[in-house]
């Protein structure tokens, strides 16, 4: 076959790029009753989620008002990672945090440890999952602070998109624990822990890395531990989370480092707190493989932990959140756990 002449495949590629260009200048404008629908679409589910906050809120006053003073309150945490507009005004502010706050009514003459709850999920909140364990730690005798940091699903879009996963939702969690102790002069701030499962895991391990100092204790149940192997595993979509232009703006491949700077496998060094942690075999969120690694990693930093790998546990990536009775002895593991640093007034036996 005789080969076309260098002119001539210029002008092919030159005549192709041409009719690209013209179709994408004649291409029709968008339609605009599917940009008001898709408008009204992500507005009614910002209701929902709002209303769905609000109700479950209300729940929470009613089911743990009998044995805890119960308060929803606001504090600050840095400003946002993402500013669009950084010269317009109020765009430096601190962001406006809420949080729930539990103090147990049988024990407020006595001085109290505080335990930091941190909520799961990407774009998660704190709601009324969790209530059999906030009761079972109020019953024990411990102050309580569940923050709903930045990102968190409930307050509007524009909360939502201040989301930054392993980055200033922990410096959001840590000044929650400060707040509560500044608030509440009945806590002891030398017997303070944090725990939290999936998401809430991955917190709680990077405020204990950071904070080693003000932390006695710890829990990460089923943590988050290392994002770039997540993202290795996980849809397009959920990688879609992190790479959205309003939080980390690039993919893992794109830049690894800040995804290494953001995993708790990548920072064992950093382990000077007392910590527990448990995972399971069979869980279908955080694959074990994560959990696996941070717990390499620990050994390799020759550090002190505590861990269990449970085979098959029923329940998967919620096994010792629910009702089962190893769900119920694997929380009066955590608790006793905890229990040696913070000495609340009821312990469990």
């Amino acid at each position: 076959m005789k080969r076309l002449p260098n002119w001539l495949c210029l002008l092919l590629v030159l005549t192709v790029s041409a009719q690209a260009q013209e179709r994408g200048q004649n291409a029709p404008p968008p339609d605009p009753v599917q940009q008001r629908l898709r408008a009204l679409e992500e507005r009614l589910t910002t209701l929902e989620q709002t209303l769905a906050k609000d109700i479950d809120d209300l729940m929470w006053f009613q089911r743990m008002g009998d044995i805890a003073v119960v308060d929803k309150i606001k504090y600050t945490g840095p400003p946002p990672r993402v500013i669009p507009n950084p010269t317009g005004q109020g765009a430096g502010n601190p962001v406006i945090i809420s949080a729930f706050t539990f103090v147990p009514k049988k024990y407020q003459t006595a001085k109290l440890p505080l335990l930091v709850y941190v909520h799961g999920g990407v774009h998660g909140d704190f709601n009324m999952s969790s209530f059999h364990i906030v009761r079972e730690l109020i019953e024990q005798g411990y102050a309580v602070i569940a923050p709903d940091y930045r990102g968190s699903t409930g307050y509007g879009r524009g909360f939502w998109q201040l989301i930054d996963y392993g980055g200033r939702e922990n410096d959001d969690v840590y000044a929650g624990m400060k707040w509560m102790l500044e608030n509440h002069a009945n806590l002891d701030p030398q017997r303070v822990g944090i725990l939290g499962w999936s998401h809430g895991g991955m917190i709680t391990l990077m405020n204990i890395f950071d904070h080693p100092q003000d932390y006695k204790v710890a829990y990460a149940g089923v943590p988050v531990s290392d994002l770039i192997a997540r993202m290795g595993y996980k849809s397009d979509s959920y990688r879609e989370l992190f790479s959205a232009p309003y939080h980390l703006g690039k993919s893992a491949d794109q830049n690894v480092n800040e995804y290494k700077r953001r995993s708790p496998a990548w920072n064992a060094h950093k382990l000077q707190t007392p910590l527990l942690i448990h995972t399971t075999t069979n869980d279908e969120d955080v694959n074990v493989l994560e959990v696996e690694h941070l717990i390499q990693a620990l050994k390799a930093e020759g550090k002190k932990f505590e861990y269990k790998i449970y085979d098959n546990a029923p329940g998967g990536h919620a096994f010792n959140r629910i009702d089962t009775k190893l769900a119920k002895d694997s929380r009066a593991e955590i608790y006793r756990f905890l229990a040696q640093y913070l000495t609340p007034p009821n312990p469990v036996k």
